[in-house]
């Protein structure tokens, strides 16, 4: 069986494409994500959108999408939607799979075995929120897959403080997202706005992106 798929499209086709998925807690439908992939759709990507089983089950419920599908059942959607889009004439050679938080860290568990053209992260959970003692990022080290790591400067699941003492692959790449939490927002009084912080993500996933091809 498909997985849904919700299209962003640039005016100027052919154009990479970037495979986007959710975290744990909202849909690709959230005002948030679906913005996101519109500027990104902008600058001359396509993103297809997809939302985890069970989260597709919530929204067909009405019911809170808690919890999370089990990890392998995750890496295997995320294996299936690359699959779809293969058979949709999609080569590897031009898709980047990625995500928000939890969908970016199931992705970032494939990705060297998938071997897409890269990965983007967005709010990467490496640790739980406020918790750094927890840090999880021993195949982060290890990554080969090009990989970029949108991250806010005060994101509650990994400050740029904290991330940037950890070793990470030399095939990451951070772009800072100013005064940002996990959602990406900063303070009011901190001179930086949702829109500009989410524009700056927007422009920062999709250079990355066409610098590789």
């Amino acid at each position: 069986m498909e997985t849904p798929l919700t299209w962003n499209l640039p005016k100027s086709p052919p154009a990479p494409t970037l495979a986007l998925t959710h975290g744990a807690g909202a849909s690709t439908s959230h005002p948030n994500t679906a913005a996101l992939a519109k500027l990104i759709a902008e600058q001359g990507v396509r993103v297809a959108r997809f939302d985890f089983p069970y989260m597709r089950r919530a929204m067909e419920t009405g019911r809170r999408p808690w919890p999370p599908d089990a990890e392998d059942v995750l890496a295997g959607t995320w294996i299936q939607v690359m699959q779809q889009l293969a058979e949709q004439g999609v080569p590897t050679s031009t898709l980047f799979i990625g995500g928000r938080s939890m969908g970016g860290r199931i992705a970032s568990y494939i990705a060297d075995a998938a071997e897409p053209a890269g990965m983007v992260c967005i709010s990467y959970p490496f640790h739980a929120p406020n918790d750094p003692s927890r840090a999880t990022t021993f195949h982060l080290e290890q990554m080969a897959t090009p990989t970029l790591i949108v991250q806010g400067e005060r994101d509650e699941y990994g400050t740029r403080e904290e991330v940037e003492a950890y070793d990470l692959s030399p095939n990451i790449r951070l772009q800072w997202i100013p005064d940002g939490n996990h959602g990406l927002i900063p303070r009011k009084r901190s001179g930086h706005t949702e829109e500009s912080n989410r524009e700056l993500a927007a422009n920062a996933i999709a250079n990355f992106i066409k610098r590789l091809l």
